[in-house]
């Protein structure tokens, strides 16, 4: 989990330390109200 709690409206972006991690194809979610989104990410290194 990278945020949670009400942020204000707007764009936004989140950093994380990827340095555990491994080259690949990553799952996101993100919950706003009632909607969510799922996407993918590449993690490339």
């Amino acid at each position: 989990e990278l945020v949670n709690g009400k942020l204000t409206a707007g764009e936004k972006s989140v950093s994380f330390n990827a340095a555990g991690l491994s080259s690949g194809v990553y799952i996101y979610r993100i919950q706003a109200g009632n909607q969510t989104v799922t996407r993918s990410m590449l993690l490339t290194k």
